[in-house]
């Protein structure tokens, strides 16, 4: 099985934090992590109720998660260096601050270029808590805390999309889809008092170090013209992304095609998180098996297969035909990520900081791309969740199956 081993497991980048003070750093570190996923989902439950305030269809929401990504997308590429010479506590309280003041903007929206608009802000601010995380916990810990702090990262942003909506739908139906971006907003803003009162800055004044433009850039091309990065980073960032085509899909297929409610749709969200996290679990099994590339494709062919049957169980209107398919899908997705993410990152322990930042820059880039096809083909919701399933999938299945002679032996 091959593993990602970043090179600073050996090398505190800093003392390390006060044992005492550990459960509660790990709880800032997940919140700060999590935040991000979690203001993308939390508002779909509140879709149909959003599109007939602003006149717009809940298809046309799913704009918001679109310019959401690409704002979020852009913004991690800039953030990590910005923190390398001005430290991390600058950023993430400020970021947190921006992000709770686009929340407000969302919350006082009468049409859909004010949302847009908001959503925007919200991303660009709550990126640098989301990519922030990992940096600070690489400052605090060593060795297998760190190990165990960033899996806990991991495990935060992958729950959050799932359970955000029950959250989200309870709110909508106690207090209205505009109380949910206050919330999220307060939540910002609780983050960022819990950051500075529990951790606070990590990154020494000697260990800052000024990064060029032309060297940043230099160092993504460089990346982006590798095989062994470029290749598996697409494949499992088209398959990220077809899931959050899902996302973005889900209130118009679920809800006003299907007639479930807001409460529902949260529990479908929360049953995504089991499936992806027992496929995620069992994939390194099947890797000291099989070796990780082939249990990898194994994957991607699971996915192409569920997002087809999505496509061919449009017609039959049927949430069990729907959601087995689904499921297949999940499936196929939870296998691939884990073992896609470290057979890109493999090589690259001296690049371990850009690698991350541009694997989740093509990400949010996918993910962007599949919600605004959801939105954008004129084809119903459902057969159009189909097609960009199966054709991110069959992307994905080109691209991987290049990297599979770039990669080393599994």
């Amino acid at each position: 099985m091959i593993v990602p081993t970043p090179p600073d497991l050996a090398v505190s980048a800093a003392a390390p934090v006060d044992r005492r003070l550990s459960s509660s750093v790990l709880v800032v570190l997940a919140s700060l992590a999590a935040l991000g996923t979690l203001s993308t989902n939390i508002i779909l439950p509140s879709f149909p109720a959003m599109g007939a305030d602003l006149g717009m269809t809940s298809r046309d929401m799913g704009l918001t998660l679109s310019y959401f990504f690409v704002a979020f997308a852009i913004g991690q590429l800039v953030v990590g260096p910005l923190s390398d010479r001005w430290g991390r506590k600058k950023l993430v309280i400020g970021g947190l601050l921006i992000f709770a003041a686009g929340s407000v903007l969302c919350a006082y929206a009468n049409d859909l270029t004010t949302l847009l608009t908001g959503r925007v802000v919200q991303a660009l601010g709550v990126c640098a808590a989301s990519v922030l995380s990992r940096a600070i916990a690489r400052d605090l810990f060593e060795g297998e805390a760190l190990a165990r702090t960033l899996a806990l990262i991991m495990v935060a942003m992958a729950a959050a999309p799932g359970f955000s909506p029950l959250l989200g739908s309870a709110s909508e139906s106690l207090l209205g889809w505009r109380a949910t971006f206050g919330i999220v907003g307060g939540l910002g803003i609780l983050a960022a008092l819990a950051y500075a009162s529990r951790i606070g800055e990590t990154h020494a004044l000697e260990r800052r170090q000024s990064v060029s433009a032309p060297a940043m850039l230099g160092q993504y091309v460089a990346l982006l013209n590798d095989a062994r990065f470029a290749r598996p980073a697409l494949a499992v960032s088209l398959i990220v992304g077809a899931l959050y085509a899902f996302f973005g899909a889900a209130p118009a297929v679920l809800m006003v095609g299907m007639g479930l409610s807001a409460f529902e749709l949260g529990l479908l969200f929360a049953g995504t998180v089991i499936v992806v996290f027992a496929s995620g679990l069992l994939a390194p099994k099947l890797a000291q098996r099989w070796g990780a590339v082939r249990v990898a494709t194994g994957g991607i062919l699971l996915a192409l297969f569920g997002g087809t049957a999505v496509y061919l169980v449009q017609d039959q209107h049927n949430l069990m035909l729907f959601t087995l398919a689904l499921t297949v899908f999940l499936a196929g997705m939870g296998t691939v990520n884990p073992l896609g993410t470290a057979l890109t990152l493999q090589p690259f322990g001296q690049q371990a900081g850009a690698a991350s930042a541009l694997l989740g820059f093509l990400q949010m880039s996918c993910a962007a791309l599949g919600t605004w096809l959801t939105s954008a083909l004129p084809l119903p919701a459902t057969a159009t969740l189909g097609l960009t399933l199966a054709a991110f999938s069959l992307l994905a299945l080109f691209a991987f199956s290049f990297a599979r002679s770039a990669a080393p032996a599994a």
